[in-house]
């Protein structure tokens, strides 16, 4: 039986969010507290009604199932906090632009690359904001060997950032200069937006991905934004993350968190503290080694 619009009374108890959080913990590192019970029975009623269930004990019994793999990743996608803004600390940006850039445009005239992950990129403004502001200091990086890779685990957020399109309600973190070179208007249901021209949209490559899985890229990147993400996992998830990023950053590479995220003990593996919630990878660290990222597969169309 389908649950009606109405039917508001279906409830969460206890047990089944703990065995839900077991889901979704070895899913994707997500911690469902006791205390978030109002919050997951409000995200997950819309499931139900979705998947035609009547009891959050019959959508357990459906994620913990073989056959609920698809909806696993729904349930991922509705308990995932999408929320995001165009040049949110923007202090990071201007540390990539003023203390990385000029070590990156001699690496460029070299013949080498410029690669940059958004790792929990939402529905895509921090990778375009990395873009944009860039591309206001060297213009001449949308002719360089440069891209960006944003990923996501919700792949509804995958698909609204590869369109481009934002409303404009959306875009008020956008410095008025920016918007005039670098987007275009249009219109999303007949309300005003923008878009973003060519030139920037071609710079990225949006993916699906979920961090607690193998990461499938072919090189190193120079920096790395994960921001206000591992906020919502525990010490041990967080944990093991760290080594993962400092094998996926070239030599000098940057990590850069969330205003409120940390990396305790940096030293321990191998970073060292250059900036507000930044770290600088230590070249001779144990975990560094050349060939890691090689023995990696692809994220198609992206090298």
């Amino acid at each position: 039986m389908m649950l009606s619009e109405d039917d508001t009374e279906v409830e969460l108890s206890l047990p089944t969010l703990e065995a839900l959080h077991q889901v979704s913990y070895h899913a994707a590192g997500l911690i469902l507290a006791p205390e978030k019970v109002r919050m997951v029975q409000s995200r997950l009623r819309f499931r139900l009604r979705e998947t035609g269930l009547t009891t959050f004990e019959d959508y357990l019994a459906l994620v913990r199932s073989e056959a609920g793999a698809q909806e696993r990743r729904m349930m991922i996608s509705a308990l995932t906090t999408n929320v995001s803004h165009f040049f949110r600390e923007p202090h990071h940006f201007d540390l990539l632009a003023d203390q990385m850039l000029p070590l990156i445009q001699t690496q460029l005239k070299l013949g080498g690359r410029f690669r940059v992950w958004s790792a929990g990129c939402s529905n895509g403004q921090e990778a375009f904001s990395i873009a944009m502001h860039l591309l206001d200091r060297d213009p001449s990086l949308s002719n360089s060997d440069f891209r960006i890779l944003a990923t996501d685990i919700d792949p509804k957020v995958i698909s609204f950032a590869r369109t481009a399109i934002y409303p404009d309600r959306m875009i008020e973190g956008i410095p008025e200069g920016f918007r005039t070179r670098f987007m275009e208007p249009t219109q999303i249901k007949g309300q005003p937006a923008h878009k973003m021209v060519d030139m920037v949209r071609q710079l990225i490559r949006f993916k699906e991905l979920n961090l607690m899985n193998a990461w499938p890229m072919s090189h190193v990147f120079d920096a790395i934004f994960c921001r206000n993400v591992v906020i919502y996992f525990d010490a041990p998830t967080q944990e093991s993350l760290w080594p993962r990023f400092h094998a996926a950053l070239a030599p000098q590479g940057r990590l850069f968190l969330g205003h409120s995220e940390r990396v305790t003990n940096p030293d321990a593996v191998g970073f060292v503290v250059s900036g507000p919630t930044t770290y600088s990878k230590l070249r001779s660290h144990k975990y560094y080694t050349s060939s890691t990222s090689e023995k990696q597969g692809k994220i198609n169309g992206f090298t």
